[in-house]
């Protein structure tokens, strides 16, 4: 399954300023960069005294892919000039479609009168070196934008209005820290047997649906650059530029890991012939028979989250003429082409032996359409699901009811059985579903904030959230010898509690002396 994560002595910084994302960010991205996942923001550690423009340069992964030339970084003594961009005056129209008859009474007001205009002279003067900061205080923070955001105070609406326009979701750190123990649940509970208890079994089983969530992560964190950049509202990042960034993310913690298992774990090793290597290091697995091996069975969503960042610049291409007037239409074409893939299994696809084409790319790309469209969506005033995503619980509500659904005979067949290709598409659709809504709330309602989803503890858990991924099959495999527990005979809460206890430092080591020199290395490069 998948996805994407930073101890530190200083004073906390918001969640996974630096996390990766899709990664895997899903598996991967984070903020994220899994995923899918896991993510470089575009706002630097504090105290960094490079200049407001290297913001340009950062990673755009799932942190804050969208606004990496836009956000300035900590410590600088000035406000970048571009700070103020279309997207200024956005803010500003979505709102008012949000509410019509409080930002009417708000465009109305002598006051609001005098001072819109002064506002938005400011942010189209920024271009010509006026600061952000000349905009009058409160002004884009006032009626309108609180009529879009639910904040009641002009403080509470111009740090939502601060963090959307950064790009920056720190609870999508945390919501990928969640998912990634989701992973680790779903596979403690199979390898004690948990998953063959009456119903309970079932709902730990389809605790995979975490890979939806990783999966939906990357496609909304890697497309929402490309979603501004239609509508005028930042720029995407090259090709060369975004490949690079994802290998650095994804590929030498990665590799560390296949190297350990492969060498150090008995059952692996014993077993890694030339082909199992190649195609492990080479993230080629779902393509070569009986290569997924002990201790990196999970590796299987990661090769599929590897394929969709080979894809996406492709899509890319594909929709870059809606732009401008024409943008309005890739919300249509993004619903069109995840309903078309959730036809994948039903189409027969000659394979080897011990291969199955449910587990390739194409099958999965309703989870990532399911984040692509809320990239696209967190650029329009869409004012009545925003409302809706207000209340987060409902939306959450619709997630419970997606994963119990899924965890039916509607979703597939106990344990490892292939269901039938209707099955398969019912999964498809129910992971898609909760992808959407667990994300959703975050996403189109950055003003709410959400205490678990953003707290320390939560941003530790995202930002080594891809090592957790990576590590926790290795661990699981020693537990049972090395703790004299027999396999498939219970002991899920005992089991569970040791697996997390010792994948935790694992994936610190890998954040700290891999994945994050890695990353700095890559901006330094590109």
């Amino acid at each position: 399954m998948t996805t994407t994560l930073h101890p530190s002595s200083e004073p906390p910084r918001p969640v996974g300023e630096e996390a990766e994302s899709a990664e895997v960010e899903g598996a991967i991205e984070s903020n994220s960069a899994p995923v899918g996942a896991a993510a470089d923001t575009a706002a630097p550690r504090r105290g960094d005294s490079t200049a407001a423009t290297d913001a340009a340069d950062t990673d755009p992964t799932p942190a804050t892919s969208s606004a990496f030339a836009m956000a300035p970084r900590r410590g600088d003594s000035a406000q970048p000039a571009a700070a103020s961009t279309p997207a200024h005056r956005g803010i500003d129209e979505r709102a008012a479609a949000a509410e019509p008859d409080t930002a009417h009474r708000a465009r109305t007001s002598p006051a609001r009168r005098e001072a819109v205009p002064a506002a938005r002279s400011a942010g189209s003067g920024a271009a010509g070196g006026t600061p952000q900061s000349a905009a009058p205080s409160g002004i884009e923070g006032s009626a309108a934008d609180r009529a879009a955001n639910g904040a009641s105070e002009p403080g509470a609406a111009s740090a939502a209005v601060a963090r959307r326009r950064s790009g920056f979701l720190p609870a999508l750190e945390g919501m990928r820290g969640m998912a990634a123990l989701g992973v680790v649940v779903t596979h403690v509970a199979f390898q004690t047997g948990a998953t063959s208890l009456p119903m309970a079994g079932r709902v730990l089983e389809r605790f995979d649906m975490a890979v939806a969530v990783f999966f939906a992560l990357s496609g909304f964190l890697l497309w929402r650059p490309h979603a501004a950049a239609a509508r005028g509202l930042g720029t995407a990042p090259t090709a060369r530029r975004y490949l690079l960034h994802r290998a650095a993310r994804i590929l030498p913690a990665y590799w560390a890991v296949v190297c350990a298992v492969l060498i150090l774990l008995p059952t692996a090793a014993s077993t890694a012939g030339f082909r199992v290597w190649l195609a492990n290091l080479g993230l080629v697995q779902v393509f070569v028979p009986l290569t997924l091996t002990d201790g990196l069975t999970q590796m299987w969503s990661l090769s599929v989250e590897m394929a969709f960042y080979l894809l996406l610049p492709l899509l890319a291409v594909a929709v870059a003429w809606l732009r401008g007037e024409r943008a309005r239409w890739r919300v249509p074409v993004l619903l069109v082409f995840g309903t078309l893939c959730l036809t994948w299994n039903l189409i027969p696809v000659p394979t080897p032996d011990a291969i199955n084409s449910d587990n390739w790319l194409p099958g999965y790309l309703p989870w990532f359409a399911a984040g692509m469209l809320l990239a696209e969506l967190s650029d329009l005033a869409v004012p009545r699901l925003r409302r809706l995503a207000g209340n987060p619980w409902i939306l959450w509500t619709v997630a419970a009811a997606a994963l119990l659904l899924s965890a039916s005979d509607l979703g597939g067949l106990p344990g490892l059985t292939r269901g039938a290709p209707w099955q398969y598409v019912m999964k498809m659709a129910f992971g898609a579903i909760i992808g959407f809504t667990l994300l959703a709330p975050l996403v189109l309602r950055p003003d709410i904030r959400h205490r678990w989803l953003e707290s320390r503890t939560a941003a530790l858990l995202g930002r080594w959230s891809y090592g957790v991924f990576l590590w926790h099959l290795a661990v699981l495999s020693i537990v049972f010898p090395v703790f004299g527990i027999v396999p498939f005979n219970g002991d899920f809460p005992q089991v569970l509690l040791l697996t997390v206890a010792l994948t935790l430092p694992l994936a610190a080591a890998s954040y700290a002396l891999i994945e994050d020199p890695v990353r700095r290395w890559a901006r330094r490069f590109g």
